[in-house]
């Protein structure tokens, strides 16, 4: 598996700022983003990255800092619950207007690597298609207010940044929790979830969770970071904790606004866990015809590469006596979907079959062992109080390869080896 797995638990929502304060939190490198930050070619910013008390909660506080000019309210709760006056509503409407083209034109000039310039313009498109669906104009005619304003730009690039810094791989979103009533932005009183976050959601298929909290708590640019990033909905039944990040929201609700980030591990060979019941898997087949050997190969790999459990190959014969394979693959229930996005992608087959099984899987423990040939990796098995010893393949073949005797003589004198030790 590439990357490392991180769980945004988004009970008090989510939003740039956030989200970018989070990652810090679990190590983003701080002094980069900022000379990242320093390549934006925009004026009217400043950024300040410091820790708050929130509930008496340590948290990361990632604040971009508007001079008079670029100012916004979005912070604003009571300007954003709607009891100000005109003439201040009339100041916010002095932002510059940009369109996507513009801001697609900012992130190809940043310092930013090229995985993060995508991920940044993939959730200003997310963001973009949203409230062209809710203004009824076409993409690009949309006028970036809010999200186009310079803290929302430096805040998606910021994020793109730490994200890519971290070398995140898989995205755990169970759901996006919200408020309700109503909130003021540039389209004048909008109910919440406001339409841009309604339209994101319903397009990425994200999950909602309404709470009794009053007030907007997941942002358009928190939804569209949320649809960019996310690879998973459901959280693995067994994790490890590896390091946690807290970023602080600054709206301040009777319940605080914290966006927790985990980087999570699922225990060493989840799959190789002894349980006292058998473990339930769940099996996908597919009938194959018409991909070339090269292709299944490849697919193999990427299964492996994605966490399957087993993969392999059948011969067999299909209609019109088609010489075919059927695929099997044996997988954890939470990565059927991985795993079925991998062969539909793959393979040309489009249809896969499913089932949950059960299995019974004896206790083993990988060990690194000192032998006469150096070091080597040893599964070590139990069995009715018995042990046994099963050389890792990559092991005696590296032996065989360095020392020139057999394959099956150095597999032989390693278990012997084990045997005597242990």
């Amino acid at each position: 598996m590439t990357g490392k797995n991180l769980y945004f638990e988004c009970n008090s929502g989510i939003s740039g700022d956030m989200a970018v304060a989070a990652l810090l939190d679990l190590g983003a490198d701080k002094n980069a983003l900022l000379k990242t930050l320093d390549s934006i070619p925009a004026e009217g910013f400043k950024i300040e990255i410091t820790d708050v008390l929130k509930n008496e909660i340590r948290c990361c506080d990632f604040n971009v800092i508007l001079d008079h000019k670029h100012e916004n309210h979005d912070h604003d709760t009571e300007y954003l619950f709607g009891h100000k006056h005109a003439d201040e509503e009339e100041h916010h409407h002095h932002h510059e207007h940009r369109h996507l083209s513009d801001i697609i034109e900012i992130i190809a000039k940043t310092d930013l690597s090229e995985n993060a310039k995508n991920l940044a313009e993939k959730i200003f498109r997310i963001v973009a298609e949203s409230e062209a669906k809710a203004h009824a104009v076409p993409l690009e005619e949309v006028h970036f207010h809010e999200v186009g304003a310079i803290d929302s730009i430096v805040d998606i690039i910021a994020f793109a940044f730490c994200f890519d810094d971290l070398g995140i791989g898989r995205v755990f979103i169970p759901e996006l929790c919200e408020g309700h009533g109503e909130i003021r932005c540039q389209h004048g009183i909008l109910p919440v979830p406001v339409p841009a976050v309604v339209n994101i959601v319903q397009k990425h298929g994200l999950v909602l969770q309404m709470t009794e909290m009053k007030g907007e708590l997941v942002t358009p640019t928190g939804a569209a970071i949320a649809a960019a990033v996310r690879t998973d909905g459901t959280l693995p039944e067994l994790f490890k904790i590896a390091k946690t990040g807290l970023g602080a929201g600054k709206r301040n609700y009777e319940k605080p606004s914290i966006l927790r980030a985990f980087l999570i591990e699922e225990p060493e060979s989840l799959e190789e866990t002894h349980e006292e019941t058998p473990n339930k898997i769940t099996k996908l087949e597919a009938n194959i015809d018409d991909s070339t050997g090269e292709a299944l190969g490849f697919a193999m790999e990427q299964l492996f590469e994605a966490g399957a459990l087993d993969a392999f190959y059948t011969p067999c014969f299909m209609k019109k006596n088609r010489p075919a394979y059927m695929l099997t693959v044996l997988c954890r229930n939470s990565d059927v979907e991985k795993m079925e996005d991998i062969i539909f992608n793959h393979t040309t087959t489009i249809g896969i079959r499913r089932c949950v099984m059960e299995r019974t899987v004896l206790e083993r423990e990988s060990l690194l062992i000192d032998t006469p040939y150096g070091e080597a990796r040893i599964k070590l098995i139990y069995h009715n109080n018995k042990k046994r010893f099963a050389p890792e393949y990559e092991s005696v073949a590296e032996i065989s390869r360095k020392t020139g005797i057999s394959f099956g003589k150095i597999y032989n004198e390693l278990v012997a080896f084990c045997r005597a030790q242990f």
